[in-house]
């Protein structure tokens, strides 16, 4: 391996804000700096919820000229992640038909009904692997279908792949993020022409399949005058669902393990070497995504962080840490909701639904703020639990220890009642865990580390971590759950 160190910009988009970091990696270092950090704030207009891209690639343009500035005018790279399923329409001409669609967008409801009608959900998972979630790309499509957009459209990207095509006039598809789509056959890592043959979704929109470390492209000469880079810049496919490159950045060793990836979602389960696509592992409702080296994630979706992030927005955004203090000293388990519900993937009111599901459920209502904020953490910690426990059953595959990476990592009470409910060892970091996988990726396309292992390797040995042990009786998480599955 090279000895050099090298600077490497990390374009990462979450659902609520947008980052660039910059990565300085050597093969025995591993630095990471925030250049710059932007707003994402999706718009309603009288067609419903979108994206507002163009500010998105506004702000990935201020964080490449950042970054360049960090760096003295030249990158080594660039790799973009972001969440996925949602993507952008193209005309002949390589315009953008209209603002990509948000995934919370209410155009997917009742379309799964009419998906299973053509191809029935068993039948779907067998061939997909994927979870029901209703917004999964294949039933956005299925929604779309008489819309005049894409009868005109004549290619399909997804977000960060749309973002790379501004960036370099090249188009493609990366896999970890395809793989979201529902349109992948996690077996053979290539798409199922049967599923979308059989719901009338044409394949040829899509870009030619990439995978994390394959080039994609360069920046454009107008990209670099305005980011004031010295060229070229070559443009790397990193894992580009956040997911997948969160997961590339759990630091585990050879223990066997558990992660959940914290954030607005809470991604729980297992990395396993095939997909498990039994008829109970979809009942279950666990998901095959793709991930780096043949690796598939097994996990469920668990609505995550979004639930006090809209809280806190409700109330007028109070001080998070002192809100966090006051929530401890609430009682423990007094009342919990299914944080996976679906009842809570809408923005609004969401104090007033908490509130709400417990009084419907027979529980005792939370009303304060504190009293709020306890029973969403409660409730993620027995979600973290119950994803943790089905999917060591689902996949016959036991864990020694849960890695709690992302921005949950920063809520401590969280990770210290994740430990408590799931009764293992909680190794919480890195925060920036995606970021962190998107410039290791780039890193290893460069050969400053090797394999998986390797990467992991340099994140234990470079980033901080925070041990948590489980405290207290597991059984009252227990019978936390059985009272939530009886209500």
């Amino acid at each position: 391996m090279s000895g050099a160190v090298k600077s490497y910009a990390a374009v990462d988009l979450g659902a609520s804000s947008g980052r660039v970091m910059v990565g300085r990696v050597g093969p025995d270092s591993l630095e990471l700096t925030e250049a710059h950090r932007f707003p994402n704030r999706p718009v309603r207009v009288p067609e419903g919820l979108r994206w507002d891209i163009l500010g998105l690639y506004g702000g990935v343009l201020d964080g490449l000229r950042a970054a360049g500035a960090h760096c003295g005018g030249r990158l080594d790279s660039v790799g973009i992640d972001s969440w996925a399923v949602d993507y952008g329409l193209l005309d002949a001409d390589g315009a953008l038909l209209g603002n990509p669609v948000h995934y919370r967008d209410a155009r997917t409801e009742g379309i799964a009904e009419k998906v299973w009608a053509s191809v029935p959900a068993p039948e779907l998972y067998a061939a997909t692997g994927l979870q029901y979630a209703p917004f999964n790309t294949l039933y956005q499509l299925v929604a779309a279908r008489a819309s005049d957009q894409l009868a005109y459209a004549k290619r399909l990207l997804l977000i960060p792949d749309l973002l790379a095509y501004w960036l370099t006039g090249e188009q493609g598809t990366e896999l970890t993020n395809a793989s979201t789509t529902q349109l992948i056959d996690p077996r053979t890592r290539a798409w199922s022409y049967d599923i979308a043959s059989a719901l009338g979704i044409d394949l040829g929109l899509f870009a030619p399949l990439r995978q994390p470390g394959d080039p994609a492209g360069v920046l454009r000469a107008e990209v670099l005058e305005e980011a004031g880079l010295s060229g070229p810049v070559p443009v790397t496919a990193v894992g580009s669902h956040d997911t997948a490159s969160a997961v590339a950045a759990v630091p585990a060793t050879d223990e066997r393990f558990a992660y959940i990836c914290t954030g607005t979602w809470s991604l729980a389960g297992l990395e396993l070497d095939a997909p498990v696509l039994t008829q109970e592992s979809r009942l279950a409702n666990f998901t095959n995504e793709l991930g780096l080296d043949g690796t598939v994630r097994y996990l469920r979706n668990i609505m995550g962080l979004w639930l006090l992030q809209e809280c806190v927005r409700a109330w007028g955004e109070p001080d998070l840490g002192a809100l966090l203090l006051d929530a401890a000293r609430v009682p423990a388990l007094r009342s919990v909701v299914d944080a996976g519900d679906a009842a809570f993937l809408a923005p609004g009111r969401m104090p007033e639904r908490i509130a709400e599901a417990c009084r419907a459920s027979g529980q005792q209502v939370p009303e304060s703020p504190a009293e709020i904020t306890r029973c969403i953490l409660d409730s993620l910690a027995l979600a973290h639990r119950k994803a943790v426990e089905d999917a060591q059953r689902l996949a016959d595959h036991p864990v020694d220890v849960v890695y709690v990476v992302g921005g949950g990592t920063r809520n401590a009470l969280l990770c210290q009642l994740t430990a408590d409910a799931c009764g293992l060892p909680v190794v919480a970091g890195p925060t920036e865990a995606a970021a962190l996988g998107n410039v290791l990726v780039q890193a290893r396309a460069h050969g400053l580390v090797g394999d998986l292992a390797g990467m992991r390797g340099l994140l234990t040995r470079t980033q901080p971590l925070t041990h948590y042990e489980p405290q207290g009786d597991t059984a009252r998480w227990r019978a936390a759950q059985a009272r939530l599955t009886a209500g």
